[in-house]
C-alpha cells in the first residue's frame, strides 16, 4: 500500500457494503479523503448466492449509481418457486423483479463507481488497528478519522475492534456453483426446503446469460457439516443439477440486535452479521448498512448516529426476523407461510419483504397463516 497520511474514512473491505460506504461518505461531503482497502484485486469471485433485491438497487441508485450499467448482462428475475419443508409450492410473480448479479462483476462495478466518485483503492490487508487521538491508525501506515470494517463474515476489523462473538446457533454455512440454467425455467428463482437437516434449502438463480447460480446451505449445529454432506444435500434436492465446482462460505446470521459500532471503528455487511437469519440474504443488508455507515462516519459522534440510523432503518425489521428465525426451528410456520403465500398474493408479498428487504410481519400474511393453521391441513 503506497498510500500515507491522513484520511476521513478508511474503509477495510470494497464488497458492496464497503464501496456502497465509501459512495455514502463522498455522497455526504464530497471533498473527504476516503481510502478502499482491500485484500484482492478486482474483479474477483466471492461467494454468494448473487441475488440482489430491489431494495438494494433503490438504495445504489439514490447515491447515484447506474443500476443499469450494473446489472448489464443479466436478466430480470420476475418469479419466485418456493417449496416448503414438507413439500407445500408457491409459485408467484415478484412485486418488483430481482436480479442476479455475479459477484466478480458486481462487487468489481461497485468499487469502481466509488473510485469514479473520488475514492482511492489500494490492495493491501489490514493487520493491525490501534486507537490514536481523534482516530485510528491503520497498521501504522495511515491514520483515519473513522474506519469502516465491511470485511465480511471472517472480519478481521470485527475481532480488533472489540464486538461481541455471535451468538450459538446463529451461523450457517453453504455451498455455491454456476452451471447451465437449462434444466429450470428461465427468470424464475427457486428454493427448495428440506425437514432433513431444518432448517436447510436449496436454491437456483438464473443470471440471465444461459447460467445459473445453484447452492445449498442449512445451519451450523454443534457437528458443522461435512462437504461431502452438504453436497450430497445438493444433489437430493435438485435432481437436474449437473456436478459443478462449488466453493463453500460461512453465513454469520442477524441475532436481531447487531453488535455494529465501536468509538470510530463501524462494522457495515457480513462483519456486523448482517445476513437475514431467514433466507441467507445479505446484499440488501451489505448495501444499506453501507450507506448508513458511510454517511455516518461524516458526522461528529459517528458511531452514535450509525447505531440510531440502522435502528431506525432495520431495527423493527431484524426484531421480526431473529422472533420469526426462533420460531421456524420446527417447519410447521414455515409450511403454513408457503400455503399462505401459495394462495393470496398479498401474503406472497409480505413473506418476500421480509427474506428480502426490511419487511415485518404484516397483516394479510398474519391472516392468512391464521386460517390455514385453523382449517387443520397443508395441501401440497
Amino acid at each position: 500500500m503506497t498510500a500515507r497520511g491522513s484520511w476521513d474514512l478508511v474503509v477495510v473491505g470494497a464488497g458492496p457494503a464497503g464501496s456502497t460506504a465509501a459512495l455514502a461518505a463522498l455522497r455526504a461531503n464530497p471533498a473527504a479523503r476516503v481510502l478502499l482497502l482491500d485484500a484482492a484485486d478486482f474483479p474477483r469471485d466471492k461467494v454468494c448466492g448473487d441475488g440482489v433485491a430491489p431494495h438494494a438497487l433503490d438504495v445504489l441508485a439514490g447515491l447515484g449509481v447506474d443500476v443499469t450499467a450494473l446489472t448489464a448482462g443479466t436478466a430480470p428475475v420476475h418469479d419466485l418457486r418456493l417449496t416448503s419443508p414438507r413439500g407445500v409450492t408457491a409459485a408467484r410473480r415478484f412485486a418488483r423483479p430481482a436480479s442476479v448479479v455475479p459477484r466478480a462483476l458486481l462487487d468489481a462495478r461497485l468499487v469502481q463507481a466509488a473510485c469514479d466518485a473520488g475514492a482511492q483503492l489500494r490492495r493491501h490487508r489490514v493487520r493491525t488497528l490501534t486507537p490514536a487521538g481523534d482516530g485510528v491508525d491503520v497498521d501504522g501506515l495511515v491514520h483515519a478519522r473513522t474506519v469502516i470494517g465491511a470485511d465480511g463474515a471472517e472480519s478481521f476489523v470485527r475481532r480488533q475492534c472489540g464486538a461481541g462473538r455471535a451468538p450459538a446457533g446463529t451461523t450457517a454455512i453453504a455451498l455455491r456453483g454456476y452451471t447451465s440454467a437449462e434444466p429450470w425455467p428461465a427468470g424464475e428463482q427457486r428454493l427448495v426446503m428440506t425437514t432433513a437437516h431444518w432448517p436447510a434449502y436449496a436454491w437456483v438463480f438464473p443470471v440471465g446469460d444461459g447460467t445459473a447460480n445453484v447452492g445449498y446451505g442449512e445451519l451450523v449445529r454443534a457437528d458443522p457439516p461435512t462437504r461431502a454432506h452438504l453436497v450430497e444435500r445438493l444433489h437430493e434436492l435438485l435432481p437436474g443439477c449437473p456436478p459443478i465446482t462449488l466453493r463453500g462460505h460461512r453465513l454469520p446470521l442477524s441475532p436481531g440486535r447487531p453488535d455494529v459500532g465501536h468509538g470510530r471503528v463501524l462494522l457495515a455487511g457480513d462483519a456486523a452479521s448482517l445476513i437475514n437469519p431467514l433466507t441467507g440474504e445479505g446484499i440488501y443488508y451489505a448495501v444499506l448498512s453501507g450507506f448508513l455507515a458511510g454517511t455516518a462516519a461524516m458526522t461528529p459522534e459517528p458511531a452514535d448516529r450509525y447505531r440510531r440510523s440502522l435502528r431506525h432503518r432495520l431495527g423493527r425489521h431484524l426484531r421480526h426476523t431473529d422472533a420469526l428465525a426462533r420460531l421456524t426451528r420446527t417447519p410447521l410456520l414455515v409450511d403454513l407461510a408457503t400455503t399462505a403465500a401459495r394462495d393470496h398474493q398479498r401474503a406472497f408479498d409480505d413473506l418476500v419483504e421480509i427474506g428480502l428487504g426490511a419487511g415485518t410481519i404484516g397483516s394479510a400474511l398474519a391472516v392468512a397463516m391464521l386460517r390455514t393453521g385453523t382449517r387443520g391441513a397443508l395441501r401440497r
